[in-house]
C-alpha cells in the first residue's frame, strides 16, 4: 500500500499518502504521553459575574477524580457572544482511553449544578426584531386597519422630512 490508515476516536480512518509522511512534519500527540486537554465550552448572561463564573468551573473540575493536578484547570473567558460571555473550561485527563465525552459530560452537568447554585444563567439565544413599514399609509387609511381614519397631522417633524 501507498498510504497510511490512521484511525480516530470516532472510528473514522482516513488515508495518508506515504508522501506526505515523508515531505511534511508528522506530530505525533500520543507518541510520549497520553495526556489529553478537554475543552468545555459555556456561555453565561451578561448579567453575571465571569470572574465567579471561572471560580465554579475550576471548582466543578478540581472535583473530578479523572482532573489531573498538573497542569492546573482553568476557566476562561473567550469572547462576547450575541447572547452571551463565552467561557471554556479546559482540563488535561491522563487516561483518555477510559473515554473522554463521558468526562466532558460530567463537568458540563457540574457546571450546570454549580451555576444553577449560584444563580447563574445560561443564556438562550436573543435575536432584536426589527419590522419595518413597506408602505407608508395613505391620508385617511388607518395604518394597522387600511381603514378610514382621521387625516394625520405634520406636526411629526420625521414624517415631514420623509415627505420632502
Amino acid at each position: 500500500a501507498r498510504y497510511v490508515v490512521v484511525r480516530n476516536r470516532d472510528g473514522v480512518d482516513t488515508l495518508i499518502p506515504n508522501e506526505n509522511l515523508i515531505t511534511s512534519e508528522v506530530i505525533n500527540w500520543s507518541y510520549s504521553d497520553s495526556a489529553v486537554r478537554l475543552k468545555a465550552p459555556v456561555q453565561i448572561s451578561y448579567d453575571d459575574d465571569p470572574e465567579q463564573a471561572m471560580s465554579l468551573m475550576v471548582e466543578v473540575a478540581r472535583a473530578h477524580p479523572r482532573v489531573q493536578d498538573s497542569p492546573a484547570p482553568v476557566g476562561r473567558l473567550m469572547g462576547f457572544g450575541d447572547s452571551g460571555i463565552d467561557m471554556e473550561l479546559r482540563v488535561w485527563i491522563r487516561d483518555p482511553q477510559e473515554g473522554v465525552n463521558n468526562i466532558r459530560s460530567e463537568l458540563n452537568l457540574g457546571i450546570w449544578k454549580a451555576f444553577k447554585q449560584a444563580g447563574i444563567t445560561i443564556p438562550f439565544p436573543q435575536r432584536d426584531v426589527r419590522l419595518i413599514r413597506v408602505g407608508e399609509p395613505q391620508v385617511g387609511q388607518r395604518a394597522d386597519s387600511g381603514e378610514g381614519a382621521e387625516p394625520e397631522s405634520d406636526a411629526d417633524p420625521d414624517r415631514s422630512a420623509a415627505r420632502d
